[in-house]
């Protein structure tokens, strides 16, 4: 391949995601040449809607897949967490890159941490962030926030919530570590399934495009994703179900967390186990959950 499209959303972070990965291709390929697609998604554009109600985290990926499907991209790059447990036919994840910091960022101009706060609202997106605080902290207020990651943090300037939450990693790669207050440590808010971690999209019959992307994945990372997203494959997990999981790899083995809530927190289920094969330790942690009441929370 002499010349690679990069379908991306237009918002500041996927294009820095997108940037970033070009980078990447062209340390072990100078001779490549590669264009970035700037892209609207109906994601994007439902900014006073929760997703869940919207269609779910497909309308952050749709335009971008047609893009490769009609052969005006090669790949597209996604933040993990955005993804579908389930991609359509046809589609594969090329290559999953170093994770960055995976937890969650309170940020304020009024409070230090979130235990501090014993009245006010705090704004996300997120029924996972959502359901978490509210069982910790059911005196506080939690409302809706869309919008991208410069649109938040400026609702929160004007003073229309008294804490908002992010993800660290979409900070950081914005060189917004700043606004930081504090990050919420993973018993205080279990991360979504891969939340941190960069994935690479494309066809699954561009076996050209996959031998290239193919060396940009990390190990641990990726097993790490894949025990997360097996969790949320298992359970059916989509942007409508409160639902968490975050893997940890010591040694040869993985550690896996995971939570299934109603949206108000009022009830949260939790399981952990450990094993060396990501797809296994996944559903047996998702059985795990299941076995504890989770098929009850889902159907409600």
């Amino acid at each position: 391949m002499k010349r690679m499209v990069i379908a991306t959303r237009r918002s500041r972070l996927a294009l820095w995601q997108a940037e970033h990965i070009a980078a990447l291709l062209k340390r072990s390929h100078r001779e490549l040449d590669i264009e970035l697609l700037p892209l609207s998604t109906r994601g994007d554009e439902l900014i006073d809607q929760r997703l869940d109600q919207a269609g779910g985290k497909g309308l952050f990926i749709k335009e971008l897949e047609q893009a490769m499907a009609d052969g005006r991209a090669d790949l597209a790059v996604h933040s993990m967490k955005d993804l579908p447990a389930e991609l359509p036919p046809g589609f594969v994840i090329a290559a999953i890159t170093a994770r960055e910091d995976p937890r969650d960022a309170f940020v304020s101009l009024k409070y230090r941490n979130l235990g501090e706060m014993q009245k006010g609202n705090i704004g996300t997106s997120s029924l996972r962030r959502a359901a978490q605080v509210a069982e910790r902290h059911p005196q506080l207020e939690m409302r809706l926030l869309r919008g991208n990651v410069e649109t938040r943090l400026a609702k929160l300037d004007r003073g229309e919530y008294d804490a908002i939450i992010l993800a660290v990693a979409g900070l950081v790669r914005l060189g917004l570590a700043s606004r930081i207050t504090s990050r919420l440590q993973p018993d205080e808010s279990l991360p979504a399934p891969g939340q941190g971690a960069l994935g690479i999209e494309c066809l699954e019959s561009r076996q050209d495009a996959l031998a290239l992307l193919a060396p940009l994945g990390d190990p641990a990372t990726t097993l790490c994703v894949q025990a997360e997203r097996a969790v949320s494959r298992a359970l059916g997990g989509n942007c409508s179900l409160p639902l968490a999981a975050y893997a940890e790899r010591r040694q040869d083995l993985l550690i896996l967390r995971a939570l299934v809530a109603s949206a108000d927190g009022k009830r949260v289920l939790r399981a952990q186990a450990e094993g060396a094969d990501p797809l296994a330790l996944g559903e047996k942690v998702a059985a795990e959950l299941r076995r504890r009441g989770a098929d009850e929370i889902l159907a409600a």
